[in-house]
């Protein structure tokens, strides 16, 4: 994911030696390349190199595959690094716009490797052939993140309680829409109270209980499949 400026462009390193060793690659052949901000480019291999390869963009198509709805998912990092990076990959495939993990009362993790998680966002991003890069924010306490976080539409999901609707499309009137995912304990009650006198609505994913990363990506599935995005 190049920085683009011009016509000419010099790949980095890491995506030089993608081009070559995995794709194998030669002179004259086509690629395509997303900047993470809406560009789509189509680009000719001119000076094939493992190291630093030549292309030059021959076609920019501008908001390619634009989102016009707006998701931001609020979640508690998980125990094991793999399954929060798991959902992170899966969230950046479905299709989203933001990411802040939160620190909850029961949270057992309070340290993110951002350089890592930006690797995997990157990469998701290009396999799924998208050309927006999800924004995603420092861990912040979850008092911090009600308070200070607007959203149109702001939902806390949780078990705590019976009879609570399930995520329609009567529920997210207007987006920027906020979702929050809480800790493998769940939220406290307390949380949940105070997330709705900060305006949060509360909601369901449905009848079982699932772990952290699964609620996560169904709330991301059901937004998707709401705006059919």
């Amino acid at each position: 994911m190049p920085e683009i400026t011009g016509t000419d462009v010099v790949l980095s390193p890491e995506e030089s030696k993608h081009c070559i060793r995995v794709l194998r690659l030669k002179k004259n052949d086509i690629i395509h390349l997303v900047d993470g901000k809406g560009n789509l480019f189509t680009a000719v291999l001119v000076e094939p190199n493992k190291v630093n390869c030549g292309i030059r963009i021959v076609q920019t198509v501008r908001n390619f595959k634009k989102r016009h709805h707006y998701l931001h998912i609020a979640i508690a990092p998980t125990k094991k690094t793999e399954r929060f990076e798991w959902f992170l990959e899966k969230v950046t495939e479905i299709g989203i716009d933001e990411i802040t993990p939160i620190i909850c009362t029961r949270s057992e993790r309070i340290k993110i490797n951002m350089e890592r998680v930006e690797r995997i966002i990157i990469a998701a991003m290009k396999q799924s052939r998208r050309a927006y890069l999800p924004k995603f924010n420092p861990l912040k306490e979850f008092n911090r993140f009600i308070a200070e976080t607007p959203g149109k539409t702001k939902i806390i999901t949780h078990c705590n309680s019976k009879n609570l609707p399930f995520i329609t499309k009567r529920m997210i009137p207007d987006t920027p829409a906020i979702m929050m995912i809480g800790p493998e304990g769940g939220f406290t009650d307390d949380e949940v109270s105070q997330s709705l006198l900060h305006g949060y609505t509360e909601a369901s994913l449905g009848n079982f209980v699932y772990r952290t990363e699964t609620a996560g990506i169904m709330a991301c599935h059901i937004f998707n499949i709401i705006f059919k995005q």
